[in-house]
């Protein structure tokens, strides 16, 4: 069931917030101990931090930090390195999460020489729905419709988390016409 504010599932309520400032939402009084931050805006340790004014004792951010000041971690590749002093810390992409475990064990195992990765991926709200203006000429064709081949950072985030790796892998995503879902 669905309320305005919440959902009702067996009988528990969910609160739904649609907030666009972070600090106004309210972590404190609930005694939230952990927002995941995943809405690809608040995406630095300052605007995450948003969280933490509002009461969070922790964020996670579910892509690529913004600013360089926030540790990165993957599960099963640097988890062992998690710096508990902070309280914000970003989760890498879905595509990092995906590679770096695979090229941690394949490398330990076989010794990477040289790689290169292809993500297929699903549009992203980045791109355009129809043809238009966009500052990446490839992104501004209609999302759903077209396979538009285009960058990743996901090379330098697995060497983030995966330092060894050092520049030996290359990566390119390719956007499909698809609304979810991705593969390495």
């Amino acid at each position: 069931e669905a309320t305005e504010d919440a959902l009702i599932v067996n009988g528990t309520a969910i609160n739904c917030y649609a907030e666009r400032n972070p600090e106004a939402l309210p972590w404190s009084e609930l005694g939230v101990d952990l927002v995941l931050e995943c809405t690809g805006i608040f995406v630095s340790k300052d605007k995450a931090g948003m969280h933490l004014k509002a009461g969070a004792k922790d964020v996670v951010i579910s892509a690529p930090a913004k600013g360089g000041d926030v540790q990165t971690i993957v599960l099963g590749v640097n988890d062992d390195e998690l710096d508990r002093r902070a309280n914000v810390f970003s989760n890498a992409s879905c595509t990092t999460n995906c590679l770096a475990p695979v090229i941690k064990i394949v490398d330990q195992n076989f010794s990477i020489v040289e790689g290169a990765m292809t993500t297929i991926h699903a549009y992203t709200a980045d791109q355009n729905i129809q043809d238009g203006p966009h500052r990446d000429l490839r992104r501004a064709r209609a999302a759903a419709f077209n396979i538009v081949p285009t960058s990743t950072g996901a090379a330098s985030a697995v060497k983030l988390v995966y330092p060894n790796i050092g520049s030996k892998i290359s990566a390119i995503a390719v956007r499909v016409p698809v609304i979810t879902g991705s593969m390495i």
